[in-house]
C-alpha cells in the first residue's frame, strides 16, 4: 500500500493535523488497507498469507469499532458513514 494512500485515509478521520494514534485514524488506515488486500485476493485466489493477514486486520478493525461505539456512540455513527462501513 502506498504512503499517499495510507496519509489520506489518516487525514480523513484525523480530529488535528498531528494525530496518527487515535482509534478513529487506526480504523480509517486499516479500511484503506482492507480494501487493497480484497482488490489483491481478488485476483490472487490461492494466496493464503495475504488472506490471513486480511482476517487479522478484519479482527482488530472490529474491536477498534467495538471500543468507539462504546466510548461514543455519536462518533462511531459518524466514523461508519464517512467510511461506508456497513453498521
Amino acid at each position: 500500500m502506498t504512503e499517499m494512500k495510507t496519509a489520506s485515509a489518516k487525514n480523513k478521520a484525523s480530529k488535528t493535523g498531528i494525530d496518527t494514534g487515535s482509534s478513529s485514524v487506526q480504523i480509517s488506515a486499516l479500511t484503506a488497507r482492507i480494501n487493497e488486500l480484497t482488490e489483491h485476493l481478488k485476483e490472487n485466489k490461492k494466496d493464503h498469507m495475504a488472506r490471513r493477514g486480511l482476517l487479522a486486520m478484519v479482527g482488530r478493525r472490529k474491536k477498534l469499532l467495538k471500543y468507539i461505539a462504546n466510548k461514543d456512540s455519536n462518533g462511531y455513527l459518524a466514523l461508519i458513514k464517512k467510511l461506508g462501513l456497513r453498521r
